[in-house]
């Protein structure tokens, strides 16, 4: 049977090297199926408040039973296969290959000079609205997916995968997924997707600020701003309306030397965020390539700040209960 650290590492391997196949089955899609079965059921029998309670815990149930099922069943067959069964889920969590690829398209399209495919490339990715944006618009828009999709789409599901293995991965994913599903501001979710928001928050909590602290680490051997990284992270990281979003996009701003939020618009409907990071550079399209560099160390550091502290914690465990 292959340890969990390395499979892990191969799961990230087969990411980087095949991304998301559009042709393999994702359990992200079947988590929302569930997630749409669940919100049927409950709605019909209770309040909202409690109806998206009870949904977050069947769809706990649900993934977490099927991920353990699927990988008990295959180790009965053989511990090798469980090995590989382990590795494929773990390699469907991460999303560091198709981030990079998506938000290179929005920076193709504006090198390119074409706006129009650059507005529709960057909207494939953000929930904004994308169809007057500028140049540099489109490039801040590009740079904050990146800078707040490397926790949820890297680095938190590596930080649970090392906690719970493929398991404590795919029940992330399944808040994540929960989360993006239930957690709408408006009067259809406002109750009903309470508790999903909240259980992302927390579940992010502690990746999101982990992240952040190996930006400005990252940016030393990139030759960005590692001090200004730091101490924008220091300074904006809760000026963004999620509390662990904020962190990611501070330590980013910084090290780039460019200033994020401001005016965006969701639905025909303007809403002025607060600034994060300094004008130090007018955004430029090359930008999202910096930060496509900057998330990718940023999440190796961090995979190795969590392979540290898992080790660590394994060699005090016998100390603790002796």
């Amino acid at each position: 049977m292959i340890p969990l650290e390395y499979q892990i590492l191969i799961a990230i391997l087969l990411d980087q090297l095949l991304g998301d196949p559009r042709w393999l089955p994702h359990p992200v899609r079947l988590i929302g199926a569930a997630c749409v079965g669940c919100e049927r059921i409950t709605r019909a029998v209770l309040p909202p408040v409690a109806a998206g309670s009870s949904s977050v815990l069947l769809v706990l149930g649900f993934t977490g039973a099927t991920t353990w099922g699927l990988i008990a069943g295959a180790n009965l067959l053989h511990p090798w296969l469980g090995s590989l069964i382990s590795i494929l889920l773990l390699y469907t969590t991460i999303a560091a290959r198709d981030l990079v690829r998506h938000s290179t398209e929005v920076y193709t399209a504006l090198r390119d000079g074409d706006l129009p495919e650059a507005r529709k490339r960057v909207g494939m990715i953000v929930g904004r609205d994308t169809g007057t944006l500028d140049e540099a618009g489109v490039t801040r828009a590009a740079v904050e997916s990146v800078a707040e999709s490397m926790v949820d789409g890297v680095t938190a599901p590596l930080f649970f995968a090392l906690l719970g293995g493929p398991v404590g991965a795919m029940l992330y994913k399944a808040i994540n997924t929960m989360d993006s599903m239930f957690g709408y501001k408006n009067a259809q979710y406002l109750q009903f997707g309470w508790a999903a928001a909240r259980l992302d928050d927390l579940a992010n909590f502690v990746p999101a600020r982990l992240t952040s602290l190996m930006v400005p680490a990252a940016s030393f051997p990139l030759r960005l701003d590692p001090k200004r990284s730091l101490l924008t992270l220091l300074r904006d990281r809760f000026a963004h309306a999620s509390p662990n979003s904020g962190h990611t996009e501070a330590a980013v701003a910084g090290a780039l030397g460019v200033q994020l939020g401001g005016s965006s618009s969701y639905f025909g409907t303007v809403l002025e965020k607060p600034a994060i990071g300094d004008a130090i550079h007018p955004l430029e399209p090359r930008d999202i390539l910096r930060a496509n560099r900057l998330m990718l160390l940023s999440s190796a550091l961090t995979l190795l700040a969590c392979l540290a502290l898992r080790r660590h914690l394994i060699a005090l465990l016998p100390a603790l209960f002796s």
